[in-house]
């Protein structure tokens, strides 16, 4: 058995097949987020809205932070994730008026 790489260690297999289940589940969430967000760029779009919302924006760090604390998450990593997914949801939303202006 070789101890460095642990090839051989039945729990940690186990446990790195998990965190690739875990991440498979969270691109795929990822993405049905972003169809959804999609469809909220073009009701924007169609309804003459800013592409960002500040206040929801607010909601929803006080939202996942207190998500995060209670799931003992730092919450400070749940705001920062979820400030990384807005900014992306908003060039998203900026496309699409783009797009539409056009």
């Amino acid at each position: 058995m070789d101890k460095r790489s642990g090839a051989t260690l039945p729990e940690l297999q186990t446990l790195r097949d998990s965190i690739d289940n875990i991440d498979a589940a969270i691109i795929h969430m990822l993405a049905e987020r972003f169809r959804c967000t999609q469809r909220v760029g073009v009701l924007k779009v169609q309804h003459d809205l800013p592409p960002a919302d500040p206040a929801r924006e607010a909601q929803q760090v006080a939202r996942l932070r207190r998500l995060a604390t209670d799931a003992k998450l730092d919450p400070e990593f749940a705001e920062k994730f979820l400030a990384f997914v807005v900014k992306e949801v908003i060039r998203h939303h900026e496309a699409v008026k783009r797009d539409n202006a056009r």
